[in-house]
């Protein structure tokens, strides 16, 4: 992945997920989210939800996924019936909504409020996919003035 290789690699840039399951498209979209949380417990974020999103046909039974990826199946599945991630997956429902988000992809490409490390301004938003030269451009013109 060229961003990846180019942007967060470098440390140029960092990478942060907000979920925005939609569940009005997929009724099984909040709990694929909470199982990716669920796979993260045990290092497994990414691979959880990659193949989550190849196999959006037949998602039940979630610990079919968790065996898949090796997981400990037991402890996954204790994790799922927990509800534990709901709260942290509906906050970040809502901060995406704030931002104006409503549908996947969306990225917002933002600088770190240099008086407060935990907020951010946003320069621009991109909805939908989009090629890797409209990405570097954004970036790039983000980098840029934030070095001045």
């Amino acid at each position: 992945m060229p961003i990846k290789r180019d942007y967060i690699d470098t440390g140029k840039i960092r990478y942060a997920t907000l979920d925005l399951p939609l569940e009005s498209m997929h009724k099984m979209a909040f709990k694929a989210a909470e199982a990716t949380h669920c796979a993260e417990e045990q290092g497994k974020f990414w691979e959880m939800s990659h193949r989550l999103f190849e196999q959006q046909r037949a998602l039940e039974p979630w610990n079919a996924h968790a065996e898949a990826l090796a997981l400990d199946v037991k402890r996954f599945e204790e994790c799922m019936t927990s509800g534990r991630h709901a709260p942290a997956i509906r906050k970040d429902m809502a901060e995406a909504q704030k931002g104006g988000f409503s549908g996947t992809p969306g990225f917002l490409i933002a600088l770190t409020d240099p008086a407060d490390k935990t907020k951010v301004k946003g320069l621009t938003t991109l909805r939908g996919a989009q090629p890797y030269e409209r990405f570097k451009a954004e970036l790039d013109q983000a980098l840029a003035g934030a070095s001045k």
